[in-house]
């Protein structure tokens, strides 16, 4: 065995690839790319982040925050790269995607360690280490042959948000401000609604036309929450995204110095601010349909979209009965699974079981043992709970404050008592990085 093998340039693949190969080992990458692409695929480079642009809150004192910054401190890529192109979005890190795409490619293509090889593998080669990376949307060949052999997998649907120019925005129906002041003030472009314009935009969200599922057995399709569609959300009642990602708090519209009926937030999409995506918008509206209700909104009147948002199929496994904590299979060591396919969700949820996988598949080739991350720290938390038996009717996970063990101490102050959980993440973290010589 000359080099390990990852299936899949994803957010997960190539962090794995890419922790492979900082420690000295050869990795040979399989990427269908450009000679076949997803449904919801467009660009020929790795990484590509084909819903939001946000990798979510900046700070450590939060779920998100605390598990980048535990990526930080294990080398991650991911990070390298998306600190280097973020575009301001308040408290969180957003990225150019472009840019963040291209540069990940770039790296992953110029490491000595890593050979890219254009090639769709459609079985799982069992007599080598590998990390398979293919994602949720793994193609169908191999997609069945996974389900095959591992007892079947499961399956939801989630969407991405529609496009538009910053120019197209009419600037008399908008305003610059970012959610009670946090951030740079021209973070997010604010489109407000009194309540007659709103209703008449939720009347005609929840009554257009959506894009028929192609798959036959998704008449009810499950929904990630996180992803869920504007006007699936919108039949839960007419308040529900007035509450959700239309909620106008912390917002005061300058023209009127009152807070609106409805906003809804505009991020940026590039350095530039020549794009901005509808944050919370995900849909699966048709196309033209698109167009005319989310024109209804005053300031997006005559927006010219250059992406409308789209809906597609995500697989995962059944990770508690099949993976170990470090992400191997359970009746077979030398497979890795990583990423979205492993019930892990979110981009650097994503990203952080590649390097997990990474990082342990090449101790595996290195002839040690491979290692659980600690329970107090998020990425060890996210690998528990993919991997605990007990888990029933398993679901996609992201981070969250509420996977972590207890403190000694009780705090109440919900801010407080995650910033206190955030430090001995950190520190529990640093210590293992030394014990483990990681």
């Amino acid at each position: 065995m000359t080099a390990i093998k990852v299936i899949g340039a994803g957010l997960a693949g190539c962090e794995a690839a890419w922790q492979i190969a900082q420690r000295g080992i050869k990795v040979e990458l399989y990427e269908m790319k450009p000679l076949k692409k997803s449904p919801a695929h467009h660009s020929n480079n790795f990484a590509e982040l084909v819903c939001s642009n946000s990798l979510k809150a900046s700070r450590f004192g939060s779920a998100s925050g605390m598990l980048k910054q535990e990526m930080r401190m294990l080398n991650s890529l991911l990070l390298q790269c998306a600190d280097k192109c973020s575009v301001s979005a308040g408290g969180a890190l957003a990225v150019n995607r472009d840019d963040f795409s291209a540069m990940i490619t770039e790296k992953i293509k110029a490491h000595p360690n890593i050979t890219v090889i254009s090639e769709e593998i459609t079985d799982i080669p069992e007599s080598s280490i590998c990390v398979i990376a293919t994602g949720p949307l793994t193609a169908d060949i191999l997609a069945e042959n996974i389900k095959a052999k591992f007892g079947g997998a499961l399956s939801f649907f989630d969407a991405a948000a529609p496009i538009v120019t910053a120019q197209s925005i009419d600037f008399n129906h908008a305003f610059y401000a970012s959610r009670y002041g946090k951030g740079n003030a021209d973070d997010y472009i604010n489109c407000p609604l009194n309540k007659e314009e709103y209703e008449c935009f939720y009347h005609e969200l929840i009554n257009a036309e959506r894009t028929p599922l192609k798959d036959v057995d998704v008449q009810n399709p499950k929904v990630y929450e996180g992803c869920m569609p504007i006007e699936v959300m919108a039949q839960r009642g007419e308040n529900t995204i007035r509450f959700g990602p239309m909620k106008p708090v912390g917002l005061t519209d300058p023209k009127t110095g009152h807070r609106a009926w409805a906003v809804l937030q505009l991020r940026k999409e590039n350095n530039e601010g020549t794009l901005y995506n509808l944050v919370g918008f995900q849909t699966n509206l048709k196309f033209p349909e698109q167009k005319r209700v989310f024109s209804l909104i005053p300031a997006l009147k005559n927006a010219e979209f250059v992406r409308y948002g789209v809906m597609h199929r995500n697989t995962f496994i059944n990770s508690p009965k099949l993976l170990n904590a470090d992400f191997s299979l359970r009746n077979n060591s030398m497979i890795f699974f990583a990423g979205q396919i492993t019930g892990v969700e979110g981009y650097m949820e994503s990203g952080a079981s590649g390097l997990i996988a990474g990082i342990n598949s090449a101790r595996l080739f290195s002839g040690k043992s491979p290692v659980q991350f600690p329970k107090e720290t998020m990425m060890g938390a996210l690998s528990r709970y993919i991997s605990d038996e007990t888990v029933s009717n398993f679901q996609p996970m992201g981070a969250n404050i509420g996977i972590l063990p207890s403190l000694e101490e009780e705090i109440r102050d919900k801010r407080l008592k995650a910033e206190k959980m955030a430090e001995r993440s950190f520190s529990f973290l640093q210590q293992f990085i030394i014990d483990n010589n990681i």
